[in-house]
């Protein structure tokens, strides 16, 4: 009761404050100070006021993300009310985005997503990468609840729309740099050219580097540094007639290094080393049935590699994560033709990713991954926009998506289990032999959709909207698993399957028939919106999002495969979006019931071997029965006078599952009905303060941010001590003095007090407790220069 109590008190703080956006200021019509302005968005793919769409909807600014230092989209987390950005433990690069408790947490892309990330109009397929780069963008708007009807399959969380900023008629540019602690070096340009009177190309490069903030106990390595270049151009074409026509091109590389894994394991299981031996720390998970909790100095270990009997290093492990990605984007408008203005999308994105992860993170070898992932996604779209009457308009299309990936994963146990350690001869002892498995994924899919959706002036302040869509999907999956013994304890990671021989004794091997399936579906939306007065809309709506079934790639046994279920959401939801006080107080509520029906989650569980009857661990996709999610978003905008903008937000979320009976085992289920789900915390809360003044002949601006997140359940599904992350509260600040028109400087920090956190927490009884840790304080000095 405590817990929820502080929880609550945190939020109420800040009720009367606002959220992450940073507005437009306009001046007042008395001329006394400034007013709210417009914001514009792209949320139901037209352009139009925020405060006039009549959906959950949050933007975040350039602006703000500037005052942010963020350089990628998770560095938003806490920013946005019932939004959860997170990425993978073991897989940095591929994301976790959950909103109003709606996500899937699993790295693998079979898994697909809940919540579709869309870069300028794009769908992004694949998790990996979807931590999108944020430099030089106009906007991020994050819809919540079901999209589908307009987004389409796979947005029962929500939709996050990032909106590039695109070439203009006027030759400009600007150069950023910053340096702070941890070696951090963050560099970018843009440059603007007009090509001729209806061309004009748009360049933007941006680079983001820094050391690891976690220190090997081995070596003394920093680890989990970050090395990630964004190069990206665009040509648009602009007649200025009823035709334009814009193509962008953007390549992005990432050589961060493998991810560090923090081990929370207690004595007496299975991956538990004891303090001190080689150096080894202290769980951070101790005592037991406690709740971990992150030090004050972040250490973990990382070895070199397995050794051989003389003690020589076999195969060392590679301390990397690298991905290239490459996308094209194409984008044609017609304006007023006889069927409305008409907009088609083509895009293609080809990805390839391959990481190194010690699994274990203690001081002796026990456990190391290889995963390499090669995709690619084509996808168009072709709408139009139509006014058949004063009070009716009508957006009519159809979307098409075509993927494939291919993934391989190697995890190797060489030694899988130290029994014994000798401090004095500095010696372990190992159990019974290694272990390596061997897992592949092929994968194609393919959806293909219409849509409608209507809007009807049933007066001049009522409207009602509906909207439907059409999908229809097909997945094919070819899966497969090796698993074999090593008398030896020593195998190599890669190594071809043709030569695990000699000492590898083969234990199973899984190579099941080609899976196929495919899924239709209607999903719709009704809704109604009514203008109490100009500055006041109330609105109502009722939605039905959907995500696909598919197959599991990373199986143990045959029926591991699948396939799994489609997941159905029906959200319920009404608002108020309100400007007051002559524009300078803006209120915008959101309340939400959501039925949450064969939810996918992602699982690590048991199968039986029905040639053997051998219980074998698996991972996969399963469909809880259902969930009952419900809440709201409070978010509020004051400027009380010209210069100084209070921002902030409250969001309750109460997010359980309604029907669910968990396998722990062979013939063993808990029963979870009532407890919560993952990714979920009760309550979260921002507020901000920008305050922007004169000195002396140059304009200064101050900005301080606390974001508060209630504790919350990420990777586990049972609600156990050591898989709990607790409560974050988190400061960020900003200064800058703007010198003159072309030359801004500043200093920045980012959790400004060091608070330290558990970001991600699992539990494996008897087995393991991997953690992860949050980033410390960051601070550093910024400049900028515009021409």
């Amino acid at each position: 009761m405590k817990k929820n109590v502080s929880g609550l008190l945190a939020g109420l703080s800040v009720l009367g404050l606002a959220v992450g956006a940073q507005p437009a200021l306009a001046q007042g019509e008395d001329g006394a100070g400034a007013a709210i302005g417009e914001i514009l968005v792209t949320a139901q793919k037209r352009a139009e006021n925020l405060q006039d769409v009549p959906i959950s909807v949050a933007v975040v600014s350039s602006d703000t993300l500037e005052s942010l230092n963020a350089t990628n989209l998770q560095q938003l987390q806490g920013t946005v009310p019932n939004v959860q950005i997170n990425n993978y433990t073991t897989t940095p690069t591929s994301a976790v985005y959950t909103i109003r408790g709606i996500g899937i947490i699993e790295p693998d892309p079979y898994a697909g997503n809940t919540v579709s990330i869309v870069v300028d109009g794009i769908p992004q397929y694949f998790s990996l990468g979807a931590l999108a780069d944020v430099y030089d963008i106009e906007r991020i708007e994050v819809l919540r609840g079901p999209q589908g009807t307009l987004f389409g399959a796979n947005t029962t969380g929500g939709v996050v729309n990032v909106v590039n900023k695109q070439p203009e008629q006027e030759f400009g540019g600007r150069i950023d740099l910053a340096y702070g602690n941890y070696d951090h070096v963050t560099a970018g340009g843009v440059l603007n050219v007009p090509l001729a009177e209806s061309l004009a190309a748009r360049f933007v490069v941006s680079h983001d580097q820094r050391e690891g903030y976690i220190t090997n106990v081995v070596d003394g390595r920093d680890l989990g540094r970050r090395n990630v270049t964004l190069f990206r151009a665009a040509l648009k074409y602009d007649p200025g007639s009823n035709f334009d026509f814009t193509l962008s091109g953007e390549y992005g590389r990432t050589r961060n290094g493998a991810p560090p894994v923090v081990q929370g394991a207690l004595p007496g299981e299975l991956v538990y080393v004891p303090e001190g031996f080689r150096g080894m720390y202290a769980s951070p998970c101790l005592p037991a049935g406690s709740r971990c909790s992150a030090p004050d100095n972040y250490v973990t270990g990382q070895v070199l590699g397995p050794v051989d009997a003389a003690g020589n290093i076999v195969d060392p492990i590679r301390d990397i994560e690298s991905m290239d990605t490459y996308a094209v984007t194409g984008t044609i408008n017609i304006y007023d033709t006889p069927i409305g203005d008409i907009t088609s999308i083509t895009g293609y994105k080809d990805i390839h990713n391959h990481n190194y992860t010690d699994q274990s993170g203690v001081s002796v070898f026990f456990a190391d991954t290889y995963r390499e992932t090669n995709g690619w996604q084509f996808s168009q779209e072709l709408r139009t926009a139509a006014e058949l009457s004063d009070s009716v308009t009508l957006q009519v299309g159809g979307f098409y998506l075509k993927t494939h990936f291919n993934h391989q994963s190697d995890l190797r146990l060489n030694f899988s289990a130290p029994t014994a350690y000798d401090f004095v001869a500095d010696t372990v002892t190992y159990g019974f032999p290694g272990v390596h498995v061997h897992n592949s994924e092929i994968q194609d899919n393919y959806s293909l959709s219409g849509f409608a959706q209507a809007y009807v002036d049933l007066t001049d302040r009522l409207r009602f909207q509906a909207g439907i869509r059409y999908t229809h999907e097909k997945t094919e999956m070819l899966a497969s698993a090796i698993n074999t013994l090593s008398t030896t304890g020593v195998t190599q990671l890669r190594q071809p399957l043709n030569e695990l021989g000699g000492d590898n004794i083969l234990l199973l091997t899984v190579a099941p028939p080609l899976g196929v399936e495919s899924w239709d579906n209607v999903g719709w939306k009704l809704g109604f919106d009514y203008k109490a007065t100009d500055d006041v809309l109330l609105y109502g709506l009722w939605s039905r999002g959907f995500k696909s079934g598919g197959f599991t790639g990373r199986i143990a046994a045959p029926q591991d495969l699948g396939p799994f279920n489609p997941e159905k959401v029906d959200t319920f939801e009404v608002g108020i979006k309100a400007d007051l006080l002559d524009r300078r107080l803006r209120v915008n509520l959101a309340a939400f019931y959501t039925d949450y029906r064969d939810m996918q989650l992602a699982v690590i569980g048991f199968t039986e071997d029905p040639n053997t009857g051998q219980q074998l661990q698996s991972n996969g996709i399963i469909n809880a029965a259902s969930s009952i999610i419900k809440g709201f978003e409070a978010e509020v905008t004051a400027v009380p006078f010209a210069g100084f903008t209070l921002e902030g937000s409250l969001a309750y979320l109460s997010a359980e599952y309604d029907e669910f009976l968990f396998a722990t085992g062979a013939n063993a289920a808990i029963d979870l009905k009532g407890e919560r789900l993952q990714n979920a915390p009760k309550w979260t809360s921002s507020v901000a303060a920008n305050y922007e003044f004169p000195v002396g002949s140059m304009d200064g601006r101050l900005r301080v941010q606390y974001n508060y997140q209630s504790d919350k359940l990420l990777s586990n599904i049972l609600d156990t001590a050591r898989s709990q992350v607790q409560a974050q509260h988190i400061v960020n600040a900003n200064a800058d003095l703007k010198v003159n028109e072309s030359l801004t400087i500043g200093v920045y920090a980012t959790n400004l007090f060091d608070n330290r956190y558990i970001n991600a927490a699992n539990d494996f009884p008897g087995l393991l407790g991997p953690v992860s840790y949050a980033p410390p304080r960051m601070y550093g000095i910024k400049a900028g220069y515009q021409f």
